[in-house]
């Protein structure tokens, strides 16, 4: 594991990340979902690729990385290009796990790997739209300590900066952004998923011009399972 320091809008950062088969001349770039770290990408395609040099970075507030300040989708992408410049990495190819395939598809990738990613804004049920909007109405009373009854158990514990840096990143409509996305694409969805479900990566392959979607049996956490195949899938996609 290594550690880089830099400023970023005035505010110092230290980004904890890991390097595989440090002697390969090809990136692949590993970034994980809203509430987990490198460690959890790496179990999942560590023991594969071993042809590329694996990159797997703790994203700020997660893991082993610091934040101390709200950020957006759009700070952390331009956080993810000063480390990748600091530390002479590529853009040959990134995969990016739910909230992580937002940051991937704008980092702008050779060859971009969303897996199971966020972006697709999600009709909410019911009983979440009114759990919202009571919400709303307790905080007009200034009952604000009763938070920790309504929040979502994504940002269950989190500090007041990730606490607001998660409300400006959780509702995002990306479709404009991967719209624009020029590049080769491979999308990964698994079939009961619930978090971003097929559909949602259905649409994004209609959005993203060259882009394959393949799916694989499983829940918004498949990759744990099924690395080896997005290994292979990816590899595929490079002939």
């Amino acid at each position: 594991m290594a550690l880089k320091s830099f400023l970023y809008k005035g505010n110092g950062f230290a980004i904890s990340y890991e390097i595989l088969n440090p002697t390969q001349s090809t990136d692949i770039i590993f970034l994980h979902g809203w509430g987990s770290s490198k460690a959890l990408m790496k179990q999942a395609f560590g023991n594969t690729l071993p042809h590329f040099r694996h990159i797997y970075i703790d994203m700020p507030g997660f893991g082993q990385s610091n934040n101390d300040v709200a950020l957006t989708t759009d700070d952390y992408a331009a956080i993810m290009e000063l480390l990748l410049h600091e530390i002479g990495a590529h853009k040959n190819i990134i995969v990016g796990h739910s909230f992580g395939g937002k940051v991937a598809t704008l980092l702008n990738p050779e060859l971009l790997v969303l897996v199971a990613s966020a972006g697709i804004l999600i009709p909410k049920p019911f009983k979440i739209r009114a759990k919202i909007a009571l919400f709303k109405i307790v905080k007009l009373t200034g009952l604000t300590l009763l938070r920790r009854f309504f929040i979502s158990p994504d940002a269950a514990g989190m500090s007041e900066s990730m606490y607001q840096t998660f409300k400006n990143v959780v509702n995002e409509d990306f479709s404009e952004h991967f719209k624009a996305f020029k590049n080769k694409a491979l999308l990964c969805f698994g079939t009961t998923d619930t978090a971003t479900p097929l559909w949602s990566g259905e649409v994004i392959n209609t959005l993203i011009a060259d882009s394959r979607l393949v799916t694989f049996d499983g829940d918004h956490y498949f990759l744990f399972k099924e690395g080896r195949a997005i290994a292979s899938e990816i590899e595929s996609s490079l002939k």
